[in-house]
Parts: C-alpha cells; structure tokens; sequence
C-alpha cells in the first residue's frame, strides 16, 4: 500500500493542534484540502482515524496506533528542516573540488589553508587529476577550468580569475641563441608549448595591440601544465608559453626573461563550475566567495579589480 508521508505529516500535526482549522492555518492551506487529505488518507487505509463531533476531534483506536508512526515523520520532517537551516547557516560537510595541481599548488594552496581554518565544520577533498570530471555524476562540488566552456544545462558557472600568457626563457638560453625580435623569429628556436585538449600543440597567436600574428610552430615539448613549462624553460630548454601566475615569481629571482614583452598570447578565464541547483550549499557558496575575494585582491594590486 502506497501511503503518501505528507498526509502522515498532515494526520499529526491536526493531533497536535486539536482541530482542522488549527491544523490548516498551521500547514497554511485551506481547511477543506485538509479535511480531504485525510478523508482520503482514511479510505485509503481503510479505517477512520478522526471521530469528528460539533464539539471534539477524537482519534480512533486505529488512529492512535498509527499516530506514532506519523509522529516519526513529523520528527524526521522537522529534523531535516533543522539540519538545512543549519548548514545554510554554518558551512559544513564534505565539499569535493577538482581543479588542475599547477593551479592548486601556485595559485590555491594559501586560501585552501585559510578556508580550512575558517569554516572547521567542512572537510575538503581535492581531484587534482587531469581529467574533466563529471561534477553531478561524480558527486562535485566544484571544478575549476580554464578556457571556454561547453553548454550544460545541468551546470552553472562563476568566473574567478583572468589568466595572462606570454613568452618566456631562461638567461642562459638567451644568451646562447639570442633573443627573437619578431614572432617570424620564433621558427629558429625550441618552443615548449602549451598541449591542446584533442593532443598536438596549440597554435600560437600573438597579439600587439591591433596587430595579429598566429602560427602553428614546432614543439620541442608539449604539457598540458604552464607552470611545468614555465620550470623546464628556467634550464635553458627553450622559449615556454606560459601564465604569468606560474611565470612572474620566477622572473623576480631572475631565473626567467619575458620574451617578444610587447606581443601577448590570449588571455584565459578561470571559471568555478559547480551543479546548478537552485539552492547552493553553505560550503560551495563560502569557498566560491573566498576564491573571488582572493582574486580580485591579487587584481587590485596589479591592475585594480
């Protein structure tokens, strides 16, 4: 028999307040859908469960033996709504992240620390694999990617950063090949380039204010890691594409030069993708916003936010 626990849910709570009219303003329905409800609750089962008077609501024999049973679900019902009220209000629970180990090494790894520390009740689980996870049939909480986005109506997205890219190599490279004056001139060194996602090289396009070069150049190596590329080309490897994230920290200890500095590679926007549920969990929600607070902070100081 298929008994339809909000009917349960409504029995009780009529119990509780003693009449119909009580029991509706309560619930905030009308007074005849709630004596429909359990007119049809009791055919249902089979049994009356109200002895209806003029004067007094009584609970029959059978009612009162399943009115313990609707108590539980009142309890239950309550509890889960404490429970939701809870963590919109305290960020806790398990929050499942994937995101690239380049990125959660250089560019996350202090506000994950300060995230930890601020909300104690959540426990944090980081996918640093390569692959693109799917975040509802895998059960994630966010993923960050980079570039473009595919359509997906079952995903909803919220830009984070602004990454830029340009051309770097070591000094002692440099000083042994000499450095390129024009993109022509990058046929005659050994690139490390940035690997597409269907495999191969991307292609290069360099930007100089209205002026486009783009090419498709000879890799010496490929990875699909900038900050990798960024560290190979620090031992005189080659010229790397690169993000200035992975790149700038080394050009301040003198270990990388910017290459063709007037020419900039396309910039890439970092996006926090995460299941488009109308209701945001209290943990997705707190991290989305100290990841933008992060970011827009870095921003001001460079450039201004």
């Amino acid at each position: 028999m298929d008994i339809e626990p909000n009917d349960l849910l409504l029995f009780a709570r009529i119990v509780e307040a003693g009449s119909f009219s009580a029991a509706a303003t309560r619930v905030s329905l009308p007074k005849s859908t709630v004596s429909r409800r359990i007119s049809l609750l009791e055919a249902r089962l089979g049994e009356r469960l109200l002895a209806r008077t003029t004067r007094k609501l009584m609970v029959t024999e059978f009612g009162a033996s399943l009115l313990e049973h609707a108590r539980k679900v009142a309890e239950e019902s309550e509890a889960a709504g404490a429970l939701a009220q809870h963590r919109q209000a305290a960020p806790s629970g398990r929050l499942r992240i994937s995101l690239p180990a380049d990125f959660a090494n250089l560019g996350m790894s202090a506000m994950i620390g300060t995230f930890l520390a601020r909300y104690p009740a959540v426990s944090v689980e980081l996918d640093l694999s390569p692959r693109r996870v799917d975040l509802v049939a895998e059960n994630f909480d966010i993923a960050i990617r980079m570039g473009d986005l595919p359509d997906d109506s079952t995903l909803a997205a919220r830009r984070v950063t602004l990454q830029r890219f340009g051309l770097y190599a070591s000094p002692s490279y440099t000083a042994v090949r000499g450095l390129p004056e024009h993109p022509d001139d990058l046929l005659g060194h050994d690139l490390l380039c940035l690997l597409s996602r269907g495999g191969g090289p991307l292609s290069w396009t360099l930007t100089r204010g209205k002026l486009r070069w783009q090419r498709e150049l000879p890799a010496r190596l490929t990875a699909n890691s900038p900050d990798l590329l960024a560290r190979i080309a620090c031992n005189g490897a080659g010229i790397a594409a690169s993000s200035e994230l992975f790149a700038a920290p080394l050009v301040s200890t003198g270990e990388l030069v910017r290459v063709l500095p007037e020419w900039d590679l396309p910039a890439a926007t970092g996006w926090a993708v995460f299941p488009g549920r109308r209701l945001m969990p209290a943990k997705t929600r707190a991290f989305l916003d100290m990841m933008e607070e992060l970011f827009c902070s870095e921003a001001q100081e460079s450039r201004g936010c």
